[in-house]
C-alpha cells in the first residue's frame, strides 16, 4: 500500500514551522548589520560583543549558579517527598502532602510568585530573614516548584521498584540506611538525574517567578533577554540564543550517542 502524501506534508510543514525561526535566529546572529533582519555580511561581531558585555555575562553566572542550587535541593528534597508517598502508604498529613507536591505543576507561574514574594515579604517582617530579594530568594523559590518535578520523577521510579531486592538485603543483615545507599540508590539513580536535569532546565529557563522573588543586582538571564527584547531584538541576543541552541543540540547528541551505545555494550 502506497503511502499517502498528506501525512509527510503535514509533518513536514510542522517541521518547518518549529525550526524555521531557530534557524533564521541562528544564520541572523551571523549578520553584521545591526539590523536583525536585513542580511549584509558574515560577521563574527555580535559574538565579540556578546562576551564583552558585562551585564550578559554576569547574569548567565548568576542564573547558572541559582540552577545549580536549586536543583540540587530539589532533587533531595523531591527524593525525600518521593520516598514518603511511596513507602509509606498511611501516615498523618500524606494527603496534604500530596497536594502540596502536585499544587506547583498547575498553578499557574503569577501566582505562584506572587504567592513566594509575599511569603518572603511576611519573613522578613517577622524574623528579618530573608534580608531583602535576590539571589537566596530565587533559589528558594526556584527549589520549591523544582521539587515538585523532581518528586514525580522519582515516584514513578519508585513505584516501579522491585522491593524483594530490598528484602533480600535486609534479610542478609543490612540495615535500612545501607540498604538505601546499596541498592536503592543504585537503581533509582537515572530517575535522580533526570529529576536533576529537569529542576535545572526548569530554573535556568523561569522568568516570571524570578521576576517576583528577584531584586536590585539580581537579574538573571532570562530576565535580562526579556528586557533587551522589549527594546528591539538586538544581534548579541541571536548569538546568545544560538550559543544556547549549540550546547542544547550538543547534549542530545551526546546523549543519544550514549543510549545507543548502552544496549550494544550490555549485549
Amino acid at each position: 500500500m502506497r503511502r499517502g502524501w498528506f501525512l509527510p506534508i503535514v509533518a513536514a510543514l510542522g517541521f518547518v514551522f518549529l525550526y524555521a525561526p531557530i534557524v533564521s535566529l541562528v544564520v541572523f546572529s551571523f549578520n553584521e548589520n545591526r539590523l536583525v533582519t536585513v542580511w549584509s555580511g558574515f560577521s563574527l561581531r555580535w559574538y565579540t560583543a556578546l562576551f564583552s558585555d558585562p551585564q550578559i555575562l554576569g547574569a548567565a553566572w548568576l542564573s547558572l549558579q541559582i540552577a545549580f542550587v536549586a536543583a540540587s535541593i530539589a532533587t533531595v528534597l523531591g527524593t525525600l517527598c518521593a520516598i514518603a508517598l511511596v513507602r509509606f502508604k498511611r501516615f498523618r498529613g500524606r494527603t496534604a502532602l500530596t497536594g502540596m507536591v502536585s499544587a506547583p505543576l498547575v498553578m499557574p507561574d503569577v501566582i505562584t510568585g506572587l504567592s513566594l514574594l509575599l511569603l518572603f515579604v511576611a519573613m522578613e517582617a517577622a524574623f528579618g530573614w530573608p534580608a531583602g530579594r535576590g539571589m537566596l530568594t530565587i533559589i528558594l523559590a526556584h527549589s520549591t516548584f523544582c521539587m515538585a518535578y523532581v518528586t514525580v520523577v522519582v515516584r514513578s521510579r519508585l513505584s516501579d521498584l522491585d522491593l524483594s531486592l530490598e528484602e533480600a538485603a535486609q534479610d542478609l543483615g543490612a540495615g535500612p540506611v545501607r540498604v538505601f545507599f546499596d541498592i536503592t540508590l543504585p537503581i533509582i539513580a537515572p530517575a535522580l538525574v533526570s529529576g536533576w536535569l529537569l529542576g535545572f532546565t526548569l530554573s535556568l529557563d523561569d522568568l516570571v517567578i524570578a521576576s517576583f522573588v528577584s531584586g536590585p543586582g539580581s537579574s538573571t538571564l532570562p530576565m535580562v533577554i526579556f528586557s533587551k527584547v522589549r527594546l528591539g531584538v538586538s544581534p548579541d541576543v541571536n548569538a546568545l540564543a544560538t550559543i544556547i541552541i549549540g550546547i542544547v543540540a550538543v547534549g542530545v547528541v551526546a546523549a543519544t550517542l550514549i543510549g545507543r551505545r548502552r544496549p550494544a555494550s550490555s549485549s
